[in-house]
């Protein structure tokens, strides 16, 4: 799984490095795509449940799951939510990051940081007897303390041999404690933060997901192992 994941953040890094005005979000996808496969393994999105893309690109308030377009053309001051995965030898990887297009507002900076760090936040509780809404209450109350909408109608999930595995990792505070945490389970966890409302909104196409005001969102994700030794990155370029 580590493996998967490491070619997962190089092949994001791929992407990231291409992200600027004038790029096609389908541009950033084909990158995606032949970084993945140049590295022996197989994007993880590309067909799944019909999805046609090796990546999710979501731009300014799409939370996730927007399809790469060549109609989709980044401007400077847009952000855009690149949602990845990897599968190699079995094993998938699970990774996603918002990054900046050109100059960005402040408002959009500050939610792009505690977005990441409500991640880093949740993680501090992936150990060994914890429960699993140690997490989720860890991330939310973070983001929340900032005033921030944390989407509720998506979260994240166990990963393994397939990308969506038991058990649903939310990124709010659920009020149960939910199951025990062991060394050995691994977590795709990922904080889908609004500046505005939690609200959705689910397009004709089926997969894209907005938020219901109009207002930005961001995405982090990473896959982490609960070992003996605490939490464990596996999306990791090194």
């Amino acid at each position: 799984m580590a493996e998967a994941g490491r070619i997962t953040a190089l092949a994001l890094r791929e992407v990231e490095k291409a992200v600027r005005a004038g790029i096609s979000t389908k541009e950033l996808d084909e990158i995606a795509y032949e970084a993945i496969t140049s590295m022996g393994a197989k994007p993880a999105f590309l067909g799944y449940n019909g999805f046609k893309g090796s990546i999710c690109a979501s731009p300014n308030d799409v939370i996730v799951h927007g399809i790469p377009s060549r109609k989709v053309i980044l401007r400077e001051g847009d952000i855009i939510s690149v949602d990845i995965g990897a599968v190699y030898k079995g094993f998938v990887g699970d990774m996603a990051r918002t990054f900046p297009v050109g100059k960005i507002s402040d408002e959009a900076a500050k939610l792009i940081e505690v977005t990441r760090q409500s991640f880093f936040e949740g993680i501090e509780f992936c150990r060994d007897g914890n429960r699993l809404n140690d997490i989720s209450k860890a991330v939310g109350d973070y983001a929340e303390s900032f005033g921030y909408g944390v989407v509720r109608d998506y979260v994240g999930h166990g990963i393994g041999r397939k990308m969506h595995e038991e058990p649903s990792v939310p990124n709010y505070d659920t009020g149960r404690p939910g199951i025990r945490l062991r060394k050995g389970m691994v977590l795709a966890i990922e904080p889908m933060i609004n500046i505005g409302t939690w609200d959705t909104v689910l397009a004709d196409d089926g997969w894209k997901v907005s938020t219901a005001d109009g207002t930005l969102s961001a995405h982090y994700e990473n896959t982490v192992a609960i070992t003996s030794d605490g939490p464990r990155i596996l999306t990791r370029a090194d």
